[in-house]
């Protein structure tokens, strides 16, 4: 089965904030915008980022505790092939992001073994990019 696009509506307190982090952070394509929203590319899904007076991002994630890491919830991401995770982590660090879980790798020698990291944009929505050395046989397995 080929997977299709997800498209995923946010909310972000400053739009050009939003603009400058997924654009030129993240490298995200921009698509259709007016002045409230912007969509973006976001590694082939359609990311619509839009302005509001106040967002509740804003306040404290709350988190679960996975592999020995509090994990934000809620947060979204993509599932990247590991190559390009390495690269948009090597982006991120020069960008100085702060992470709020450092990349690593999870579940080492587990099944589902995977390449992770987490980090808020510049309106407070929690992001985490993850990769699978083989994400056919991975992804899914339990």
């Amino acid at each position: 089965m080929q997977l299709t696009p997800f498209h995923l509506a946010i909310p972000v307190t400053d739009l050009n904030a939003a603009e400058d982090f997924y654009a030129n952070v993240l490298g995200c394509g921009i698509g259709r915008r007016s002045s409230e929203w912007i969509d973006f590319n976001l590694f082939g899904h359609q990311l619509v980022c839009h302005e509001v007076a106040t967002s509740t991002a804003n306040k404290v994630d709350p988190s679960n505790a996975v592999d020995g890491h509090d994990v934000p919830i809620p947060h979204f991401g993509v599932v990247l092939e590991m190559d390009t995770w390495k690269t948009l982590r090597d982006r991120l660090i020069t960008n100085e992001i702060q992470f709020i879980i450092e990349p690593h790798i999870r579940f080492a020698d587990q099944v589902g073994e995977q390449a992770t990291m987490f980090f808020h944009d510049p309106s407070g929505n929690a992001v985490e990019f993850k990769a699978f050395a083989d994400i056919e046989t991975e992804l899914f397995k339990a």
